[in-house]
């Protein structure tokens, strides 16, 4: 079973304020650094560094050659990464003295996947594989529509939210792992009871991670349920939180751990990313999480 990620790879600009910028307002930052990022790298890291071989797929402009770089460093393999030209993806982040923070986001090479290119790249993977997305790159639909074809167990993080999303036959997703505004967006419903029953309704063969800020995560499978709490550390940056959920959940089905068992894993993942700066260099590696 192999298992790839098909998603973004961003430039992350981080901005530290006092507060959000508001409409009409000129701030001044407080400081400012430059990360790797985007859903997708972070998500392949997170994979990596969980102890789970990767294949990562995406599309870098000709600045990125730092991002091969920092991927074989951290053991994400590269095969499926081409390089065109223009410029990669970057985000422009505000992280204000809370730690909470807000994302601009330009989609560069991210958003000039092409057919033929899913093609190639899904013709080497086969019924069963993972496929893990995130919602930072075009023709989403297309790969979903793809991969199921083949036969690949399909996991879905649907963000950042958007009109992209509503094109895709989300009938064909195994897994969905979200927080509590996507799952808002995704349902129309505010309370986490009401978007786990709308998920649970609508997609009735789909599991459902739902991720709550502090007040930690649920599972939902038919009529399975579980909760985990948060794990209470001094939050520096939350950028990679989300992220660092997601790979070391999927690592957690892989190794076939149990989900109350997985779901601690990952809340102590991600305390230890939210206590560093950055978003892929805050993911802790696996050796870190089971001190």
């Amino acid at each position: 079973m192999k298992v790839l990620n098909f998603g973004s790879l961003n430039y992350d600009y981080v901005y530290q304020v006092e507060h959000m910028v508001r409409a009409g307002e000129t701030l001044a930052s407080l400081g400012m650094e430059r990360f790797f990022g985007g859903k997708g790298l972070n998500q392949s890291i997170a994979l990596a560094k969980a102890g789970v071989p990767v294949y990562h797929a995406g599309q870098i402009g000709e600045d990125g050659e730092a991002f091969l770089d920092l991927c074989r460093k951290n053991h994400v393999d590269t095969s499926y990464i081409r390089m065109l030209p223009g410029k990669s993806g970057h985000t422009i982040i505000q992280v204000d003295k809370t730690a909470q923070n807000c994302i601009l986001l330009y989609g560069g090479t991210n958003r000039e996947m092409t057919e033929e290119f899913i093609d190639t790249v899904l013709t080497d993977f086969d019924r069963g594989d993972i496929l893990l997305l995130q919602n930072e790159i075009n023709l989403l639909d297309v790969i979903i529509d793809r991969a199921y074809e083949k036969g690949m167990t399909i996991i879905l993080n649907p963000s950042p939210f958007d009109n992209a999303l509503s094109v895709c036959d989300m009938s064909k997703i195994s897994i969905f792992l979200m927080n509590e505004v996507e799952g808002e967006q995704m349902t129309g419903e505010r309370e986490p009871e009401k978007i786990l029953s709308c998920m649970k309704k609508t997609y009735p063969e789909a599991q459902v991670v739902l991720t709550l800020g502090s007040d930690g995560s649920v599972y939902q499978y038919k009529e399975e349920r579980y909760a985990q709490e948060i794990i209470k550390v001094k939050a520096v940056d939350t950028t990679a939180a989300g992220d660092t959920f997601t790979g070391y959940f999927v690592a957690g089905l892989l190794e076939g751990k149990s989900i109350p068992d997985t779901l601690l894993r990952c809340a102590k993942a991600s305390a230890i990313a939210v206590s560093r700066k950055g978003a892929a260099p805050s993911i802790p590696y696996k050796e870190e999480v089971e001190i």
